[in-house]
């Protein structure tokens, strides 16, 4: 029985390194990878961030999230939310987001994270 136990142990460790064995990037490395467009707009809602983010990589992205940071009058970061961006975001292609926000003197927009997924021929 702990000859089991260790055998599931350390099949259990082996198969969660590969999955945990994400890229870590640091945020303007990413600049070459993707870019952000998008614009502060409000409707009888309030306000809200939409734009786009364009793959500039040579592979498809998914399972991106986005970090919208809400900025004081000084540029100090006082809230921050977060925003999927649903579906692929294809090599060479955009992705559309949208997101209610808070009220804040201005905002900055990130990308958190993403998965890479494909690669372009080539």
């Amino acid at each position: 029985m702990r000859r089991e136990c260790l055998a599931v142990t350390i099949a259990v460790l082996l198969g969660s390194a590969g999955a945990a064995s994400a890229q870590i990037f640091a945020p303007e490395s990413l600049d070459r990878y993707f870019r952000l467009e998008w614009q502060a707009t409000r409707d009888g809602k309030g306000p809200s961030i939409e734009g786009y983010v364009y793959n500039q990589g040579a592979q498809h992205a998914e399972r991106m999230l986005l970090v919208i940071e809400r900025l004081d009058g000084a540029g100090n970061v006082v809230g921050s939310s977060t925003v999927w961006v649903l579906g692929l975001v294809p090599m060479g292609n955009r992705a559309y987001f949208r997101a209610s926000v808070p009220e804040a003197a201005s905002y900055r927009v990130r990308v958190l994270s993403f998965d890479w997924t494909g690669r372009g021929s080539g």
